[in-house]
């Protein structure tokens, strides 16, 4: 099976929506579940669109996933210093892992971001992800604890964890 990694279709955002909020939802990602106000942000990738660049795996005219690609900082990133470009939101739908969308679409991002001259690539991760920890790792992403940040600093509990990537 081929992977082909392009720019997101206006036609596909509600299905790459869709497929963003379920594996979130699914992997149990969103703190407060249903109800979670991020998952609107989730299903929202025209408004990602108008602001970074949404990428997506498709194989077979099947979409598989997604990505949104955050040049440096601006609107849609929420970590990226200058010089940085940021991935964010990266999903891939549960029937289709497995197959290296996910790695693939990392490693767009990371393309991309040499294209752009960019000195570092930049991603927040929650503790959990122990999968896509793993991809980061193999990919040559090294841990940047000092820069781990809590979103919604009301909860303690709510960590994410930032990995970089030297390019």
């Amino acid at each position: 099976m081929d992977i082909v990694i392009r720019p997101a279709a206006p036609g596909e955002h509600a299905e790459l929506g869709e497929i963003t909020a379920q594996a979130y939802l699914g992997d149990g990602l969103l703190d407060f579940g249903e109800p979670d106000t991020y998952l609107g942000e989730l299903r929202d990738v025209g408004k990602r669109a108008a602001a970074a660049e949404v990428l997506v795996a498709v194989a077979d005219g099947t979409l598989l996933g997604g990505v949104t690609f955050v040049p440096g900082p601006g609107p849609m990133a929420d970590i990226a210093e200058p010089g940085e470009a940021e991935m964010r939101m990266l999903a891939v739908s549960p029937a289709h892992r497995g197959r290296g969308a996910g790695e693939a679409l990392v490693r767009a991002c990371a393309d991309r971001a040499r294209t752009l001259g960019r000195r570092r690539m930049v991603l927040s991760t929650q503790r959990t992800m122990h999968s896509a920890h793993r991809v980061y790792e193999r990919l040559g992403f090294t841990r940047a604890p000092g820069r781990d940040w809590n979103p919604l600093p009301e909860l303690d509990d709510i960590m994410l964890l930032v990995y970089e990537l030297t390019l």
